[in-house]
């Protein structure tokens, strides 16, 4: 299985397994955000991506001792809802891109597009993608014995890109994720959204047409 299944704020966490790295996803929060936590088998190393709502419920799933980094990524007030909580848990590291950084409650180092962030075996590389917010960012994970994986963030999800206040907006985001996600993976990229479902480039890819035509 290279997708996880749905997910719910009551519900139990899913966890995959790809090479030298497990990856859970749970809900938390009004909003029905996803939370992403990484682990390497080797090291034991965590990193969490959106540190959303619900302290105790990413808590109870992380290990704070051993949760070293969580990436934000981008400054919308329900994916940061539990971070100050969750970095001082344990002391992680919080990671954000620059240009949302100043709105994010908590940011101890700020990354670039093109950055790589490691934490024992996982490697993770920023992908910049500008419109639903300035800073907002997507997270690629490669991996070697199947599909690759890309945490979207609320950039990119099933049916559409995220959404924007004005034309220029979406022109920016749609162009960012046409050039930067679509014309850069292979269609069995799996794409995991800050809401909702899981879905590939492969299924989204056809109604790029469509999502330029309607402007959202």
């Amino acid at each position: 299985m290279n997708s996880f299944p749905h997910v719910t704020p009551d519900g139990p966490a899913a966890t995959l397994t790809i090479p030298g790295v497990d990856l859970t996803k749970f809900s938390v929060g009004g909003m029905d955000n996803n939370v992403y936590l990484l682990r390497c088998r080797d090291t034991g190393g965590q990193l969490l991506i959106d540190a959303a709502d619900s302290p105790d419920r990413i808590l109870a799933n992380a290990d704070a001792a051993a949760l070293s980094t969580v990436v934000t990524t981008h400054r919308h007030g329900d994916h940061v809802g539990a971070l100050k909580a969750v970095v001082e848990a344990g002391g992680a590291r919080s990671l954000a891109h620059a240009d949302d950084a100043a709105a994010i409650p908590v940011v101890t180092e700020t990354v670039a597009d093109g950055d790589t962030i490691t934490v024992g075996g996982i490697s993770l590389k920023v992908i910049h993608l500008v419109g639903h917010t300035p800073g907002g960012i997507a997270l690629h994970l490669s991996n070697p014995d199947g599909p690759d994986h890309v945490f979207t963030g609320d950039s990119l999800f099933p049916g559409g890109v995220g959404r924007t206040t004005n034309p220029d907006d979406f022109t920016s985001l749609f162009n960012d994720v046409v050039t930067k996600l679509f014309d850069r993976f292979p269609d069995d990229t799996v794409i995991h959204p800050g809401h909702g479902d899981d879905t590939t480039l492969g299924s989204e890819r056809p109604q790029l047409a469509q999502w330029r035509e309607r402007g959202w």
